[in-house]
């Protein structure tokens, strides 16, 4: 069996331009830029950074959110260097097909449908958690949830995923530039929170500044107290479960990488943007930069008014917990009404990202080949309305309690594959034309693709086992259906590829 077949560039390339299943490109660098920033700028702004030093690192989950941001920004340039070749949607799946091979291919793409399926649904929900908040904090009395017996079906997520579902429909740059207004408020709202944080914080609540390691069982509300619970890597080595100390601001790292998770989603938009050896490397960077600093800048607010034992000893804590411990409850509806936004604009990339990767699976054969179709505005948008329809369902209807790091997971999985795949391709082919190349080959893509995998290392025992099942229900589709209909292996992208020349 030929599992590690490749696709070549140029047969990548081809199928793009396959009639009834080709994208239209309409989408800037800004727009990628705004994008990445609506992704990663959500609530986990207001709640991660705040997690993160109460039961990880301390006041130095400031360095927890400079590792992350450093690896993913680094991954992503492996990113803009693929995308700048092969400017085609699917994003680590498209590329890994071309490098490493399809059954690496479709381990990535599996893995990215559960991360993007997963991600859509519990953010869409907690949109209407937070929905709700809001109007119970402005003094309105309504609820979106409906009981029906014992079951109840909550209306919120059904309406924030219609709205961005028809956007999409309708075309790429309308919901891009939708996205982009609200993103635009949302980060106003974030700047004026920061200020006012500033007049609370104090420099002693900074001392220690990497805390000294204790055994996660001293403190109340920590999460890494059993051994499903405590990281891989302190399992593996037969560790204590701990936190605190330089594993806890790895271990933090591994957390807040949570916050960068919309940058391998401007990848999946490479083949709808114009002039993309330009504009996907220069949105990426852009979008990455404004990130970094939003969430360092929050990270600094949070850790500075309060001190993180404080923050430890309250259930769920989030920036707004800091702004009550001060005395500052208003800042609650403020914080509110941003996360709000946050959330919209996150539901709407993910979305996008979804059924972009599905998109590119299906067109390649290893998924059903009708799911690929694209209709008169140049967007798939049967497979959008249903991906609209499933993430839905899925929020609406169950009590969606997805921990973060399995999102992370498929990211990190991800990116170690792109990073490996940089210097497998300038082997490969050293004669492509590369508008943007990742400096330092093989050597930096090589300690990126390791950073990444101790970063998943750091996450938990759980969350491994759990994507471990996902992968073997992948296998299993993968040998039962798209290893035989694969166009690749028919020679289906031969004979297209001889067309088009």
């Amino acid at each position: 069996m030929q599992i590690f077949r490749t696709k070549s560039v140029e047969q990548t390339i081809a199928e793009t331009q396959e009639e009834g299943r080709s994208l239209k490109r309409n989408l800037g660098w800004w727009d990628l830029a705004v994008m990445g920033v609506a992704v990663a700028v959500g609530a986990g702004i207001f709640s991660v950074g705040a997690q993160a030093a109460a039961f990880h690192a301390g006041p130095a989950v400031i360095i927890s959110f400079i590792v992350a941001g450093v690896v993913c920004g680094a991954a992503v340039m492996c990113y803009a260097e693929f995308a700048s070749v092969m400017p085609v949607a699917g994003s680590a799946y498209t590329f890994t097909y071309a490098t490493l091979g399809e059954f690496l291919a479709w381990i990535i793409g599996w893995d990215l449908i559960l991360e993007m399926l997963m991600a859509s649904s519990v953010i869409s929900k907690y949109w209407g958690v937070y929905l709700n908040d809001f109007m119970r904090l402005i003094g309105v009395q309504w609820n979106t949830n409906i009981h029906i017996g014992s079951f109840t079906l909550d209306l919120a997520p059904i309406v924030i995923v219609a709205f961005f579902t028809i956007l999409l429909v309708l075309g790429t740059q309308i919901g891009a530039r939708v996205d982009g207004a609200m993103t635009i408020l949302k980060i106003g709202v974030v700047l004026f929170v920061i200020v006012v944080g500033f007049f609370y914080v104090k420099s002693s609540n900074y001392v220690p500044f990497i805390p000294p390691s204790e055994p996660a069982s001293d403190v109340p509300g920590a999460t890494t107290t059993g051994t499903m619970t405590q990281p891989l890597v302190q399992w593996l080595t037969h560790h204590e479960p701990s936190i605190y100390g330089i594993s806890g601001v790895l271990s933090g790292a591994a957390l807040v990488f949570f916050a960068f998770i919309g940058f391998d989603v401007i990848a999946t938009t490479s083949e709808e943007t114009k002039n993309p050896k330009r504009n996907v490397p220069l949105g990426i960077g852009a979008g990455m930069g404004i990130t970094i600093v939003l969430y360092v800048l929050v990270a600094v607010v949070t850790t500075g008014m309060v001190p993180y034992k404080q923050l430890a000893s309250v259930e769920n804590p989030s920036l707004a917990t800091a702004f009550e411990l001060v005395g500052a409850s208003w800042a609650a509806k403020i914080i509110s009404f941003a996360i709000m936004l946050g959330l919209a604009t996150v539901v709407m990339v993910l979305l996008l990202g979804l059924t972009r990767v599905i998109f590119a699976i299906s067109r390649d054969g290893l998924l059903p080949r009708g799911i690929s179709k694209t209709g008169k505005r140049g967007t798939p948008a049967g497979l959008q309305i249903a991906c609209g329809v499933v993430v839905a369902i899925v929020a609406a209807c169950f009590p969606v309690n997805v921990l973060s790091d399995m999102v992370n997971i498929g990211t990190l999985s991800a990116f170690t594959l792109v990073a490996i795949a940089i210097p497998v391709l300038r082997k490969k082919r050293p004669d492509l034309n590369r508008s943007f190349t990742m400096p330092g080959n093989p050597w930096i893509p090589v300690l990126i693709a390791i950073a990444n995998l101790y970063l998943m290392l750091n996450l938990t025992v759980l969350t491994w086992i759990r994507f471990l099942v996902w992968l073997v229900i992948g296998l299993i589709v993968y040998f039962a259906y798209g290893y035989n209909h694969a166009r690749l292996g028919t020679g289906e992208l031969d004979e297209q590829l001889l067309r088009n020349s």
